[in-house]
């Protein structure tokens, strides 16, 4: 049996028929065609997955599509501007070269999101735990710090 729900995808309702056990992930790679969301490990542990569910970081690969009906939902190919300029976030971890294979950056990217418009000026423990739910085998996390902190400067600038 299918369901026919409405999601509001970085800000375009699209409509969509989904089995009730489709995985939000699936639904946003498979039907909706948005693969900037990754899938890792499939149980919540890497962050590869991490959307943003009304504003807040969720493991799509948790979440069944049904659920979130009529939801807003924001992936990494929302994170830019309408006038598609990078958001201080992007523009901060390819500056600070905040990645490495690319795999876990949209997580991170929508984590960060997240973790700066609750606390837009974070001390290095903060966006330690901040980032803590998101996996990286590459970077030693080192530049990831970095980039959070100059996206917090950049988004002042911005102001």
């Amino acid at each position: 049996m299918e369901h026919e729900i409405t999601l509001v995808v970085n800000g375009t309702a699209r409509r969509v028929r989904v089995p009730a056990r489709r995985l939000l992930s699936d639904c946003l790679r498979h039907d909706l065609g948005l693969t900037g969301t990754h899938v890792g490990c499939e149980h919540g542990v890497c962050g590869c997955c991490t959307v943003l569910l009304e504003g807040r970081p969720v493991r799509s690969c948790l979440t069944f599509a049904v659920t979130v009906d009529g939801a807003e939902i924001t992936t990494v190919e929302g994170l830019a501007g309408s006038d598609g300029r990078l958001s201080a976030v992007q523009r901060a971890f390819a500056e600070c070269h905040g990645l490495q294979c690319g795999f876990c950056t949209p997580g991170f990217l929508c984590t960060v999101t997240a973790l700066l418009a609750d606390n837009p000026v974070p001390t290095d423990d903060e966006v330690i735990e901040g980032i803590s739910g998101n996996l990286c085998r590459c970077t030693g996390y080192q530049n990831i710090v970095k980039a959070v902190h100059r996206a917090a400067e950049l988004r002042a600038e911005e102001t």
